[in-house]
C-alpha cells in the first residue's frame, strides 16, 4: 500500500467520531461504510496530502484514487473525487473509462455518486460533449447509481445553460423510473436547468406531469415562482 494512502487512512481513524458517524448514517437509507469524519475535514485532509502527489502522473494519482474507491469508505471516495477532479485540465477522452468503471462499480450510496458526477464528471462533458451519449446509456443500466449519474452528472453544466436538449432526452429515458433517488436526481437536474431556461423547463414539466412523480416534479420546480409551482401541482 502506497505510504500516503497509509497515513490518509491513519488520519482518518484517529480523526474518527462515532457521534459524526451515526449523524451520518441517518440520511441514508442503504448501509454506508463512514469513519466519521465532517465533509470539510475530509476535504482540509485530502488537500494536504495532495500536495504530496505534485510530481506524480495521471495515472499514478487515478491509480490511488482507485485504492480508495475500493476501500468503500465514503470519506476515502471524497478524497478519490478531489484528487482526480485537481486533474481537470489534464483530462482526455480515454479517462472516460475510468470514472465509468468508478461510478459503475464502486458508488455505493448518493453522496459519492454526486461527489464524482458533479465535478469530475460534469467537468469531463463540458469538455468532451460527445460523451452524453454514454450518459444516456447509463440512463438504461440496472444499476441505480448510474441511472441517477447520468442526470447528476449534468448538473453543473445545466446551471450554465448548457445542453439543454440532452437534459430534455435523458429526462424522457428516466421519467418513470421507481427508484425515488433516481427521481430525485434527474428533478435536481431539470432544477438547475431551470435557472437558465425557466420556461422552457415549465413547458416540458407540464408536458409530462401526468405521468412523471411527484418526487421528481417538486425538485424540478422547486427555484420557479409561486405561481408556476402551484400550477405544475395541480392535479
Amino acid at each position: 500500500m502506497p505510504d500516503v494512502i497509509k497515513r490518509l487512512r491513519s488520519l482518518l481513524k484517529a480523526g474518527a467520531d462515532d457521534k459524526i458517524k451515526e449523524t451520518a448514517r441517518r440520511f441514508f437509507k442503504e448501509e454506508v461504510k463512514v469513519y466519521g469524519f465532517k465533509t470539510a475535514e475530509v476535504t482540509k485532509v485530502g488537500k494536504e496530502l495532495l500536495k504530496e502527489l505534485k510530481e506524480k502522473q495521471k495515472a499514478e494519482i487515478f491509480e490511488l484514487c482507485e485504492e480508495l474507491w475500493r476501500s468503500g469508505y465514503m470519506e476515502e471516495s471524497f478524497i478519490a473525487c478531489a484528487w482526480a477532479y485537481s486533474l481537470r485540465a489534464k483530462f482526455e477522452p480515454a479517462d472516460f473509462r475510468t470514472f465509468e468503471k468508478w461510478a459503475g462499480g464502486y458508488v455505493s450510496n448518493w453522496a459519492s455518486c454526486d461527489t464524482l458526477c458533479n465535478h469530475t464528471i460534469g467537468t469531463f462533458v463540458e469538455m468532451y460533449p460527445e460523451y452524453i451519449d454514454k450518459l444516456k446509456k447509463w440512463a438504461v443500466s440496472k444499476n441505480r447509481w448510474m441511472r441517477r449519474a447520468a442526470a447528476v452528472s449534468l448538473i453543473v453544466p445545466a446551471r450554465k445553460g448548457k445542453f439543454l436538449a440532452e437534459i430534455f432526452e435523458i429526462s424522457d429515458i428516466l421519467l418513470m423510473d421507481g427508484d425515488d433517488l433516481v427521481q430525485k436526481g434527474y428533478g435536481w437536474m431539470l432544477k438547475s436547468a431551470s435557472q437558465a431556461y425557466r420556461d422552457e423547463v415549465f413547458k416540458y414539466v407540464m408536458s409530462k406531469k401526468a405521468v412523471m412523480p411527484r418526487t421528481a416534479l417538486r425538485y424540478a420546480i422547486e427555484k420557479m415562482p409561486q405561481d408556476m409551482r402551484k400550477k405544475a401541482m395541480e392535479k
